[in-house]
């Protein structure tokens, strides 16, 4: 039941995307341009993103447990550290040279296109080092 009901949200946030034009490389990278062809238009799509999440978070959090588990899953470290400013660092150089981040990399991978033949191998290989190289260098301390 949970992998069903987890292909489906994915399914519905791939097509908001795909919808909103967020898996449009040109568009995100137009968004990103202030001074030259600004397309404010995702501006309106990740507000209407945080309005919906704002009021999910609070109408699910009143429940005493997630339908699917016996306990919310919340994040506990609100400290912000070199390592996180370096995640989003990389997230955002990423996200301004390429015009994907991870949802909609995946949604335009069907595409195909050069852009994504080339962004994807790049997501897949930093997701591995952000997961595998603060391990390996805290093996060596």
């Amino acid at each position: 039941m949970k992998i069903a009901l987890g292909f489906i949200c994915g399914l519905i946030f791939g097509i908001g995307l795909v919808i909103s034009g967020m898996s449009n490389p040109a568009k995100v990278l137009n968004f990103l341009d202030v001074f030259g062809t600004w397309d404010p238009s995702l501006a309106f799509v990740m507000g209407g993103a945080v309005v919906v999440a704002f009021i999910g978070y609070r109408i699910v959090l009143q429940r005493p447990a997630p339908l699917l588990s016996d306990t919310f899953h919340l994040p506990t470290v609100k400290d912000v550290d070199g390592q996180m400013l370096t995640g989003a660092a990389l997230f955002g150089v990423g996200w301004g040279l390429g015009g994907f981040c991870p949802g909609p990399a995946f949604t335009a991978l069907p595409l195909m296109s050069t852009g994504i033949l080339a962004f994807f191998p790049a997501l897949v290989i930093g997701m591995w080092a952000g997961r595998e190289i603060p391990g390996m260098m805290s093996a060596r301390a």
